[in-house]
């Protein structure tokens, strides 16, 4: 396998430099540069060939979830994995309503950095344990709120396939091309289907899709 091209995003050069030198133990990553913010992390995305971006969410000039919306909708074929300290459900569900495909806290041992990054340049999603029992959470509390309606079992399977494959992290454009259409036809499964399930953005649809058994974490 080709080795993974990251890119590291932090304001702190002490916590860029160890994430770094924690990559350059695995033979399967390679840092092609660092950024100190979310400006200086677009810009390295337009110059560079990459795959991952490492984002941190609390930064100046410009923070991550800003960051991660414009690579997220220019460069969809970059995957934003969010690496941050602030693990709570705000933070959590913000980054991962930005476009990131994966949520990671600092705090974790670097095996599990490179699981992530190698979970989410295979196109899935990966989660920290605390950020999937949130999801678990409130999926739950939804359903012990109020009763699913019947239409929202009324999907195609068309419409089912789409839904597992955004609740995966996908694009529009990489489920375009696996489903052999145009990304047209896709949007329009996507928002008869968000409107259909009454759903309101990334998050519900990740937590309907975990209610119904369609994917996992």
């Amino acid at each position: 396998m080709d080795n993974i091209k990251l890119l590291v995003v932090d304001d702190h050069a002490i916590v860029r430099e160890g994430i770094c030198a924690l990559l350059e133990l695995s033979p399967e990553t390679a840092v092609l540069g660092e950024a100190a913010n979310g400006y200086e992390a677009l810009e390295m995305v337009q110059r560079l060939e990459l795959d991952v971006v490492l984002m941190d969410v609390v930064m100046p000039v410009m923070d991550g979830l800003e960051a991660t919306r414009r690579i997220c909708r220019d460069y969809p074929e970059v995957k934003v994995l969010a690496l941050t300290q602030y693990a709570d459900r705000e933070h959590a569900f913000q980054v991962i309503e930005a476009g990131a495909v994966g949520f990671i806290n600092k705090s974790i041992v670097s095996s599990e950095l490179v699981n992530g990054i190698r979970a989410v340049y295979r196109g899935d999603s990966f989660l920290s344990p605390e950020v999937a029992r949130y999801l678990v959470e409130d999926f739950r509390e939804d359903g012990a709120a109020k009763k699913v309606k019947d239409s929202r079992t009324s999907l195609t399977d068309r419409e089912r396939e789409i839904l597992k494959l955004l609740a995966e992290g996908y694009t529009i454009r990489e489920i375009a091309d696996y489903l052999v259409v145009s990304p047209k036809t896709v949007e329009g499964h996507k928002t008869r289907l968000m409107a259909k399930l009454e759903l309101r953005n990334r998050v519900e649809l990740v937590k309907y899709a975990m209610r119904k058994g369609i994917v996992t974490y």
